[in-house]
């Protein structure tokens, strides 16, 4: 076995053998998610918390951020940020309808994917090669991505009519079982055994936790975090089309703000802000938490401005359990 890859096994077995009563923060997300749900339950049973369909609809409206948070867990787990893939959302859902709108379903989705390569590998490609600092590339990114749908569009919606695109991203259902749902347990299994049980996942931990460290044994960061910011592009863009397929348009404000619920989830699940440190299975319960506060504020008759103010605390909670790990 290689020196690189001793190395890397060794930190992930070192990580796997701590006791529970070492980590038991690991655990605050589950606790949390049990918690307010019974809370919620209890308290909102006569608003229908509980009725089937307003349980799949926390499913339908988490989906997306808990696509894109398998992605920033990556990101986090190799120390850098991605601060763009809500306005890559609102962009990818525009391309896609535009480009569907004139050749159809095969090169719209194509067209979709497309724009999340393009702006992961440039988000990559400064931060790793040329050592911008990740949260202000994808912080002027943000802000590209956004005014370039805009200008793409502008400002108007892209109406989406294509059947099976709406179908495939979004609006149907496999039996009783949303599309959404379909979605994040398939990308979920495949993230998860991607940074848990491959080399690729290993390389992510390392870079993130000692970046000096890994070099040495063989690593090759940059690369790694050129692949990560990929990644989170592409899976902005999936999410980008499956707001557009849900909503059935393409629109330039799709995935605003989306960001911050994607950040929150991923520390409150497990994932490190600082690096080194990453789970896909508690990113995705965390995207879950979020949208059960959401929804239970919702029904207990809060206003918008209130629900901010929550989502905001939930985020200075989120850095705090990340900064004690």
């Amino acid at each position: 076995m290689s020196t690189e890859a001793k190395t890397l096994n060794t930190e992930a077995d070192a990580t796997h053998m701590r006791p529970w009563h070492s980590n038991w923060r690991d655990y605050v997300v589950y606790i949390g998610f049990v918690v307010i749900f019974i809370v919620f339950a209890v308290l909102l049973q006569d608003r229908g918390f509980l009725s089937s369909n307003n349980l799949l609809n926390i499913l339908r409206q988490t989906a997306i951020v808990a696509i894109v948070s398998m992605a920033m867990s990556f990101v986090l787990s190799a120390g850098e940020i991605d601060l763009s893939v809500g306005a890559i959302a609102g962009l990818s859902s525009v391309v896609a309808g535009l480009v569907l709108s004139q050749y159809g379903l095969f090169p719209g989705i194509l067209a979709g994917l497309a724009l999340g390569l393009l702006v992961g590998a440039i988000n990559g490609g400064l931060t790793a090669y040329l050592n911008i600092p990740s949260f202000l590339v994808t912080l002027g990114m943000m802000g590209i991505a956004r005014g370039v749908g805009m200008w793409v569009s502008g400002t108007s919606p892209v109406p989406i009519i294509n059947d099976t695109f709406i179908f495939i991203f979004g609006s149907g259902n496999i039996g009783p079982v949303p599309v959404l749902v379909v979605w994040v347990a398939i990308l979920g299994i495949v993230a998860h055994i991607a940074l848990r049980k491959t080399p690729f996942g290993r390389k992510v931990m390392s870079a993130g936790g000692n970046s000096i460290a890994a070099r040495y044994s063989g690593v090759d960061v940059r690369k790694i975090k050129f692949q990560v910011l990929l990644l989170t592009g592409m899976a902005a863009a999936i999410a980008g089309m499956l707001y557009a397929g849900r909503l059935q348009s393409g629109r330039f404000q799709l995935g605003e703000g989306d960001e911050l619920s994607v950040i929150a989830a991923v520390v409150l699940g497990g994932t490190s802000l600082f690096g080194g440190r990453g789970t896909v299975i508690g990113s995705i319960v965390g995207a879950l938490l979020i949208g059960v506060i959401n929804n239970g504020l919702i029904l207990g008759g809060l206003d918008y401005s209130q629900q901010l103010i929550a989502r905001g605390m939930l985020i200075i909670l989120a850095v705090a359990v990340g900064r004690s790990r």
